[in-house]
């Protein structure tokens, strides 16, 4: 038993050395990143690209509002009014009239009849008295009913209507405004486009120059060992007593330019890292490592994109610039047509259903009633003092000046294309140029170091022969680069720079 727990407690003693190497190792853990792999991040995590996206979605959700247009629409409307005083139909002096209308009565028929009563017995007369009496009362519970049922009662009003429009002819104002709809969507299309071909320029160059640094911080390392081999063999010279300690000093110094250059270098390629990394989205502290650091030949099978196809027509087609120029003409030629419909008739069908209270439809009642109704709106524009006719000049004034930005623009872009297919022509000379001096360079180091050996040349040439060998690769570092960046250009100019 006790050597089982033994065991067990080297086991775990074991495990947790495991651990303790294995922890940093995981923690400084690399990311390597390709060209590609960094395009998609940065157009992934870039904020203006986010912003570009919603943009996109809400043009679209305009686009379907702007549909609706074309259908029928429905409404209701509901309303209460207290007043203060109700509708009269009769005046007051009908009212009065009505309500002493059976009293009137009976006064003018005794007035009337008062020679014929006077000769009849008295209880005739009594009896004929009451009688009128009674006939008056009953005329006037009859003007007062009458007066009753003409009042209107409308201190306490209540209204609701249930409506359908649907537009027959706008003046195609309707049409109009979906055609502009279905612009700014293209529009926010375009523009989503030329902030990623903006991105992917700016990720492209990051890249390419970290990648550049890499190699130029390998070919300082590179240069520093060979000051310092040679520093070496001046001093086994000075011990020997052939070199001074003048010469010594001089190889001193060019090896501490060589340990000055490489941390600059350095520096560069840490600064360099932290923008590619905030450029895709990174902690700009995340230790990544490019594809291409490890690469011999950096310009690659960059040439792959043909010149030929470097025309005008393909930058007409692909360039985003141009296609927002073009959407802003149709833009301004859809808004004059709008302006347009101003002076134009406007046809609407109407239909519904309405109810008031007190309602009419039987006399005057304290009740809901209603009605359907169906109708026909025509609006038609007499007289606005020119309004419409200017605002379509203007609106057509804009579309001048857009065709005319969009003129210079293609001709900015063609120059744009011509300088970039020369860059890139001249970019490859320059690669070929800096080959050929590096293979010079590279013999002509080896032909120093030999003839130092022998003794038949100085450090000095040794020396000389070194700087042109670090300077001829420095220049095709930078040449590689350069194919790389100019095609770059030209794909931007051409608006072919995509993700894929």
């Amino acid at each position: 038993m006790k050597k089982k727990s033994k065991n067990r407690i080297v086991m775990a003693r074991l495990l947790a050395l495991a651990l303790l190497v294995l922890l940093p190792l995981t923690a400084g853990a690399q990311m390597v990143l390709t060209l590609d792999s960094c395009r998609a991040m940065a157009l992934r995590n870039n904020k203006q690209m986010s912003v570009a996206r919603v943009k996109q979605e809400v043009n679209a959700n305009l686009r379907q509002s702007a549909r609706t247009s074309y259908l029928p629409r429905v409404s209701a409307l509901g309303g209460y009014m207290w007043t203060s005083r109700e509708i009269s139909i009769l005046n007051d002096e009908q009212k009065s009239v009505l309500d002493n209308l059976g009293t009137n009565a009976s006064a003018n028929l005794q007035s009337t009849l008062s020679p014929i009563v006077s000769q009849l017995p008295v209880a005739a007369q009594a009896k004929m008295v009451q009688d009128l009496a009674q006939f008056g009362s009953s005329l006037d519970q009859v003007g007062h009913g009458i007066v009753n049922g003409f009042r209107t009662d409308t201190r306490n009003l209540f209204a609701g209507t249930v409506m359908v429009t649907q537009p027959v002819y706008m003046g195609g104002a309707i049409k109009a405004a979906n055609k502009i709809a279905d612009i700014n969507e293209e529009m926010a299309a375009n523009s989503l486009e030329a902030k990623q071909q903006g991105i992917l320029y700016s990720i492209d160059h990051a890249y390419w120059q970290v990648v550049s640094l890499r190699h130029k911080q390998k070919l300082a390392e590179s240069y520093v060992n060979l000051v310092k081999k040679l520093k070496s063999d001046v001093e086994k010279l000075i011990d020997k007593g052939v070199a001074t300690k003048g010469d010594g000093l001089s190889v001193g110094v060019r090896l501490n330019e060589a340990e000055i250059a490489l941390t600059e270098v350095q520096d560069g390629l840490v600064l360099s890292k932290m923008l590619l990394c905030q450029l895709c989205g990174l902690p700009v502290n995340e230790n990544i490592t490019l594809a291409d650091e490890t690469t011999a030949e950096l310009s690659g099978n960059a040439g792959t994109l043909g010149l030929s196809q470097a025309s005008i027509e393909t930058a007409t087609t692909h360039r985003p610039e141009l296609k927002l120029l073009q959407n802003t003409i149709d833009l301004t030629e859809q808004t004059t047509n709008v302006l347009k419909a101003g002076n134009l008739p406007q046809v609407l069908l109407t239909g519904g259903y309405a109810v008031t209270n007190p309602n009419t439809f039987n006399g005057f009642e304290k009740k809901f009633g209603g009605f359907w109704n169906v109708g026909v709106l025509v609006r038609i524009p007499v007289w606005n003092w020119g309004d419409v006719k200017y605002k379509v000049r203007a609106s057509k004034g804009a579309t001048t000046m857009a065709n005319l930005e969009l003129a210079e623009a293609r001709e900015t872009i063609e120059l744009q294309v011509n300088q970039s297919r020369f860059r890139v022509n001249e970019a490859y000379k320059k690669l070929e140029m800096a080959q050929a001096n590096v293979a010079n360079a590279d013999e002509n180091l080896r032909m120093a170091n030999l003839g130092f050996k022998e003794g038949t040349v100085s450090f000095t040439t040794v020396m000389e022969a070194q700087t042109a060998w670090q300077l001829a690769q420095t220049k095709k570092i930078d040449a590689e680069i350069g194919v790389r960046l100019r095609l770059v250009e030209l794909q931007k100019a051409l608006g072919t720079l995509t993700a894929n």
